[in-house]
């Protein structure tokens, strides 16, 4: 890849066109042009570079929306729940290596006053500049707080000792503690109150997703027809599916309007599993995620995931005693991207789609990143044909 020589490697000076062999576009995916990008947005794409412009040349590389991922509690050794600002920036630097350029840090199930200090954390190093744009890290797009609201009999890998009703009082207290950067809250369907709960979150501006939870299919469409928007990591931590109980699973595969959330790991769900959520609700409504806790990125072994021991091996992360449930995993989202077309789930431009425009749109962040369009920020990644990430570009300057 080249600059121009009035655009400096990492530090572009003023308005520049970034040229590729391709572009993965909100309408799909176009063969050759260009994409302009000045005070670190994007601008309209144009078959033809504009007169005088300075030029970013990617060559044959594909250029697309910076990866989103809106279901993360960890990375490189630091946990969300470790409650360090020092750390948040840690692991938004690490994730620009693999092309997310946003995320949301999640937290998990925990007394409300631990859960507070992870969220206080977030919006410290939110707010320092250690993250974004020059600092090379991928921007915090908000708050995702899984926990701990959820119900026993599928808790997974979070502490049963610390779970609650549905509460908006609590979700109001962890708003002011993040400074309003909560997105996203999940909550079991059928937990008592469940739905005037999502109503009443989505009237704060939060997005609701149903997760860990033993719910039918009646309880889950109550809660989105109350407002819920989404799945909890699909097929895990929910009531299987039945012909005659569809359960959960039945809900995330055919109720209308929502996204699904889903590992694409090789161990959280089967390949095949993949290509039937995919098919019953097409790109535009799953969102691959990574749930990664905070061993990825690093060697097996012995971690943390909030207060529970877990074990690191051969790809899979699980509970150290008990269980030994799979708690998280180690997976990053360029690699998800690859799985998901690999299984045969999805072409090319469906999995860069459900990586980036679909998780930011369920997120209610799509006006601002998840696609290559006029105004959204500069975030986006190269990627060689099989793809692999190889460079990643935050508000229009390389990371």
């Amino acid at each position: 890849m080249s600059w121009s020589s009035d655009v400096g490697v990492g530090a572009p000076r003023g308005a520049y066109a970034v040229v590729a062999k391709g572009f993965f576009l909100p309408g799909g995916y176009v063969e050759g042009g260009c994409v302009t990008v000045e005070g670190g947005r994007f601008g309209l794409y144009r078959a033809e570079v504009p007169s005088g412009m300075a030029v970013l040349d990617l060559g044959r590389a594909r250029v697309a929306p910076g990866y989103v991922d809106t279901h993360i509690h960890g990375f490189l050794g630091h946990d969300v729940m470790d409650a360090d600002a020092a750390g948040v920036g840690e692991i938004s630097r690490g994730l620009a290596r693999h092309g997310v350029t946003s995320w949301t840090p999640t937290t998990l199930t925990a007394p409300p006053d631990q859960v507070a200090a992870a969220c206080r954390s977030v919006a410290e190093a939110a707010a320092d500049g250690s993250t974004g744009g020059a600092a090379g890290g991928a921007h915090i797009r908000g708050v995702f707080l899984e926990g701990p609201f959820f119900t026993e009999a599928h808790k997974g890998a979070q502490n049963p000792g610390y779970l609650l009703a549905p509460s908006i009082g609590l979700l109001e207290a962890w708003q002011e503690a993040s400074g309003g950067l909560v997105t996203k809250v999940a909550v079991a369907a059928e937990a008592e109150g469940a739905p005037e709960f999502c109503a009443a979150a989505r009237a704060l501006g939060v997005s609701v997703f149903l997760g860990h939870s033993d719910a039918s299919l009646d309880e889950a469409c109550a809660c989105v027809n109350a407002g819920a928007s989404g799945f909890v990591h699909t097929f895990n931590g929910m009531r299987g599916f039945s012909h005659r109980d569809p359960g959960m699973v039945g809900a995330a595969l055919g109720l209308h309007g929502v996204c699904a959330e889903v590992i694409c790991d090789g161990r959280h769900v089967d390949p095949a599993a993949a290509r039937i959520l995919v098919r019953a609700r097409g790109a535009d409504g799953v969102a691959l995620v990574t749930d990664c806790m905070q061993a990825g990125g690093m060697p097996d072994g012995e971690y943390l995931l909030g207060e529970l021991p877990v074990v690191v091996s051969d790809g899979a992360a699980r509970l150290a005693e008990g269980s030994h449930s799979l708690a998280g995993s180690v997976l990053t989202l360029d690699r998800a991207v690859r799985n998901v077309r690999d299984w045969g789930a999805a072409t090319d431009e469906e999995a860069v789609r459900m990586a980036t425009q679909t998780p930011a749109d369920a997120n209610g962040i799509g006006g601002i990143c998840g696609r290559i369009a006029p105004g959204r920020d500069a975030d986006f990644v190269a990627l060689d044909d099989g793809l692999h990430v190889t460079a990643t570009y935050i508000s229009g300057q390389e990371a």
